[in-house]
């Protein structure tokens, strides 16, 4: 069974499907590249506890840079933010994003607890 929460005329905020919790992608605005990780961290913890899931049970993170000069500063954030032991696969890499403003973009797939 297939179960999507949030749904929206192009994309569902989460997707559930045999046990696993899928988050569309999660961007948001500020002026450093530390201020938009935050912002979406705290998106997709909201997002992953509404689909009953927690960041100790990701997955796959896939994160896009604007510019992988803000590499050390995703790092700074994303460092503090994983729990201990809990690491996710991860990817990163540089695309243009769909607003000039925007400097980071994650994806994320969890396991539902």
């Amino acid at each position: 069974m297939i179960e999507r929460i949030e749904t929206g005329e192009r994309s569902s905020k989460i997707v559930k499907h045999n046990g696993v919790v899928y988050l569309t992608g999660q961007v948001a605005e500020g002026d450093t590249i530390q201020e938009q990780v935050r912002l979406c961290l705290d998106k997709i913890d909201a997002l992953l506890i509404k689909a009953g899931s927690s960041r100790e049970h990701m997955l796959r993170v896939t994160i896009w840079l604007a510019d992988m000069k803000d590499f050390a500063g995703l790092n700074e954030v994303w460092n503090d933010w994983v729990p201990t032991g809990h690491a996710p696969a991860r990817a990163c890499g540089e695309a243009k994003l769909a607003r000039a403003e925007l400097k980071v973009e994650f994806i994320v797939d969890a396991a539902v607890i």
